[in-house]
């Protein structure tokens, strides 16, 4: 299935139900009075969080979603049943606003979690609620109101615990493969991820407090990115719902461009879209290190270090060997264990900055 991260939707509310005009007429109670009914309302509708789902591309088939009616009332005062409520099913993550407006809405970000989008009608009131001493057989009633209508956009951000961005071909395709069974497409020419790839990386003991958790490949950027150049901010949202972002760059650049000019330029773009994401948790991973000799890689590290500063953790790892690549998950499993909810509980040096 295509991956889709954007839909617009059209969402009606059910209308409520009629209220009711009767009268009673029994054996014994010639002038039993009014008892007509209220309507029932109209049923809502709700965006709820579904963990099964990852994409937005079911809204690509269907969208025009309808909720059902309230009954009209009925004699003896009995109430119309109400709508029943629909439940539209979307990827953890998904955020709705007014295609019209473009009011933001809300969000589903837990599973199960529900966002109420339309309101069903309220139902009409049956002739038995405008009896009074003074008008005791009324001949008025209400219609029910209708549902709210409205056009949504809905725009999913991936949700994951480690997100990976750089430069087209840095590797982030081949570490996710590495590191978690999912596959994506790995090849020598850039852009070849078109779409975020999810994995889940397995580290921790199976009763542990932390397990494992999900790391998302987002396609490469490039200068200009925030402008539009390349796949352009198609994909820069998705790095908003991420812990932490893990910059890697290609140690040994074809073109000969040095680490410092790739990191850079991601962060010129990072700031150009949003500086909130240069406020992120960053680490520098320099990937590809079998490429160079162990003291041309290690010279290179501690060049990052003191352009970049002791307190970003760097790695150094191969992506194709794995070298260095569990010490980067364990140093990851740590952090998201210990210091998720911590915001001032700062990582400590990573084993490639104590090796430099």
């Amino acid at each position: 299935m295509k991956f889709v991260d954007q839909a617009t939707i059209r969402v009606v509310a059910g209308k409520g139900g009629d209220g009711c005009l009767s009268f009673l007429r029994e054996k014994h109670r010639p002038k039993g009075g009014p008892d007509g009914g209220d309507g029932g309302h109209g049923g809502s509708i709700y965006i709820a969080a579904d963990r099964g789902l990852n994409t937005l591309a079911d809204f690509r088939y269907v969208r025009l979603y309808r909720a059902h009616h309230g009954r009209g009332g009925a004699g003896r005062q009995c109430t119309g049943r109400n709508g029943a409520d629909l439940i539209i099913r979307a990827p953890p993550g998904t955020a709705v606003s007014d295609a019209q407006t473009a009011e933001f809405i809300g969000e589903v970000l837990r599973d199960g979690e529900r966002l109420l989008v339309a309101r069903g009608g309220g139902g009409g009131r049956g002739n038995a609620r405008f009896k009074s001493s003074t008008n005791r057989a009324p001949r008025k009633t209400t219609p029910g109101k209708p549902g709210d209508e409205r056009h949504l956009d809905l725009e999913l951000k991936v949700l994951a615990d480690v997100g990976l961005l750089g430069l087209p071909n840095a590797g982030k395709s081949t570490l996710l493969s590495r590191l978690s069974r999912a596959r994506p497409k790995i090849a020598d020419y850039p852009f070849t991820t078109l779409h975020p790839q999810l994995g889940v990386v397995e580290a921790g003991a199976p009763n542990a407090a932390l397990s494992a958790f999900v790391m998302a490949d987002i396609p490469g950027l490039i200068g200009g990115a925030a402008r539009g150049a390349g796949l352009g901010t198609a994909f820069l949202k998705h790095l908003q719902r991420n812990h932490i972002l893990l910059h890697l760059v290609d140690i040994a650049a074809a073109d000969g461009a040095g680490p410092a000019r790739a990191v850079g330029e991601i962060e010129r773009e990072l700031r150009a879209y949003n500086r909130q994401l240069l406020r992120k948790e960053r680490w520098l991973v320099l990937n590809k290190i079998d490429l160079l000799d162990a003291r041309e890689a290690a010279a290179i590290g501690r060049e990052m270090v003191r352009q970049c500063g002791p307190r970003r953790p760097l790695f150094l790892i191969s992506a194709v060997t794995g070298k260095g690549c569990d010490e980067l998950v364990g140093a990851l499993m740590r952090r998201l264990s210990g210091g998720r909810d911590n915001a001032a509980n700062a990582p400590g040096p990573s084993p490639a900055e104590a090796a430099l």
